[in-house]
């Protein structure tokens, strides 16, 4: 993705993975072939790979800076973390490395923003240093729905699996550090950062809002993971938490930016991410990238 300005706001991305990920059949329960191939025509060409037969997906996260401060919004899956297939893929430094080239270190991120406390969103929270997890972002303050996260503390108190040791390594250590914002769904940061609660993928997921002299973009997290979820927006994914009500949210949220100029920024599209939904009659959008 190339450079985003928002007003007086500037959005790039670090990218930790790209390329061929998923076969849409093994993701979507409600998938129908001949649904997916109707719809293929219309979708950008680069959201999936007919040689796989994959879809385009991207682990990337959003660097935002405004005049005042230096934010990421989620984290993807992060290193050292000993996560199962198919997270412990390799060439995690990929991450580290477009970070920095943008001229960010470590300590100049003021914020993280973590639409949800999942496993490719949270990882590069923490860093392992002499055996312990520790904030990768010393000076930070970690944004996390207070919601979101008393129920993933609440299933990790029970030993399940989600969240396995998400919870553990990349969100108790940032909270134990004194380093946590628990949030409501109403939390601003300044003039320039909101919240717009999205749930059913996770508990309390949200979207974050960038505004700017009068222009918004949305980095989506998990609203959805890829475009074919604009045209058949009740097709929820297998990790939601709850499917009928990431269905809910999606429509709903797509009705509110169809044929506007509100930029959307999903963290998991392919390049060049960044795109506007068009509506296509009553039930169903159209997603196409900014290429300018």
């Amino acid at each position: 993705m190339r450079q985003i300005r928002v007003g007086d706001v500037t959005i790039d991305v670090a990218i930790e993975r790209d390329g061929p990920w998923r076969k849409p059949e093994e993701f979507f329960p409600m998938f129908d072939r001949a649904t997916f191939d109707r719809h293929l025509p219309s979708m950008e060409p680069e959201v999936y790979d007919t040689a796989t037969g994959k879809m385009v997906m991207t682990y990337q996260t959003f660097v935002v800076r405004t005049p005042k401060h230096t934010i990421l919004v989620d984290t993807c899956t992060g290193e050292d973390k000993g996560h199962p297939a198919p997270f412990d893929f390799p060439g995690k430094e990929r991450w580290r490395n477009e970070l920095f080239a943008l001229g960010v270190s470590f300590e100049s991120v003021d914020y993280v923003f973590c639409t949800h406390l999942h496993i490719d969103h949270t990882g590069w929270n923490t860093t392992l240093r002499d055996g312990r997890w520790v904030p990768t972002f010393p000076n930070a303050k970690y944004v996390f729905h207070k919601g979101e996260y008393a129920v993933w503390e609440e299933q990790h108190k029970k030993g399940a699996n989600p969240p396995g040791t998400v919870f553990r390594d990349n969100c108790l250590p940032i909270v134990e550090a004194g380093q946590a914002l628990l949030v409501d769904d109403d939390y601003a940061l300044d003039d320039t950062i909101t919240l717009t609660p999205t749930p059913g993928h996770s508990p309390c997921h949200c979207c974050v809002n960038i505004h700017s002299k009068g222009q918004r973009a949305v980095v989506t997290g998990d609203m959805m993971h890829h475009a074919i979820q604009c045209r058949e927006p009740d097709w929820s994914v297998k990790p939601d938490w709850d499917p009928k009500q990431s269905a809910v949210s999606r429509r709903r949220f797509l009705s509110s930016v169809a044929d506007t100029d509100t930029l959307m920024l999903p963290i998991h599209f392919a390049a060049p991410t960044a795109g506007l939904v068009t509506s296509d009659g009553a039930d169903r959008f159209n997603y196409r990238f900014k290429r300018d």
